[in-house]
């Protein structure tokens, strides 16, 4: 990603971090990424261009997190555990991941459409910014996706692959309900181990 864009989106989050969504001015987030105010809409287009891709890196950065956490362990168990307790702290510590896991947009927050939208980009990372943004639901099917391609055992017959994936979408929806309502004693690794003690393909 370009420097001047990326600092425009560092710059557009502390803005985020400081006050609602709605009284980010552009001129401010210009001038905090040290860049004019027309190379903020030459980038972005307009407050909403600049909301979707601000969405889209904090949902990219989401899951690179989960991929980080599926290889951080040797057990299967143990990665998934950490791959749901990386949900939870990555949403505890941003209120867009939040959002986007759990589709409870706060007023202070931008919310953009998550149907893709019309564009006339020539900048393809807003080109990407501009179509179909994740839903609660398609985080679940990428995150266990991904979990399941981390796991998979090659030559698992068909029932055991079916197997893995209704684990790792169970611990996938573990983890987001602990965003909701945080896990107790132990907290979600240790829920995570628990609801896993009886699968087969994740022993």
């Amino acid at each position: 990603m370009p420097a001047a864009r990326e600092s425009l989106l560092d710059a557009a989050h502390a803005a985020l971090g400081r006050r609602p969504w709605s009284t980010v001015r552009m001129v401010d987030v210009a001038a905090a990424a040290g860049v004019s105010r027309q190379t903020l809409y030459n980038e972005f287009g307009s407050k909403d261009g600049l909301a979707r891709a601000l969405v889209r890196r904090e949902a990219d950065a989401y899951l690179a997190g989960v991929e980080r956490a599926l290889v951080s362990r040797s057990e299967p168990r143990e990665r998934l555990a950490a791959a749901a307790e990386w949900t939870v702290s990555a949403a505890r510590g941003n209120a867009l991941v939040r959002a986007m896991l759990t589709g409870c947009w706060a007023e202070r927050l931008p919310s953009p459409t998550l149907s893709a939208v019309p564009s006339s980009s020539a900048v393809p990372a807003q080109r990407r910014a501009d179509g179909p943004l994740p839903s609660p639901g398609d985080f679940v099917g990428l995150v266990r996706d991904r979990a399941v391609a981390s796991l998979a055992v090659p030559g698992a017959s068909k029932s055991e692959a079916s197997e893995l994936a209704r684990a790792c979408e169970l611990v996938v929806r573990l983890g987001v309900s602990c965003v909701l309502a945080p896990a107790g004693e132990g907290g979600t690794e240790r829920m995570v181990r628990d609801a896993l003690t009886t699968v087969r393909s994740v022993s």
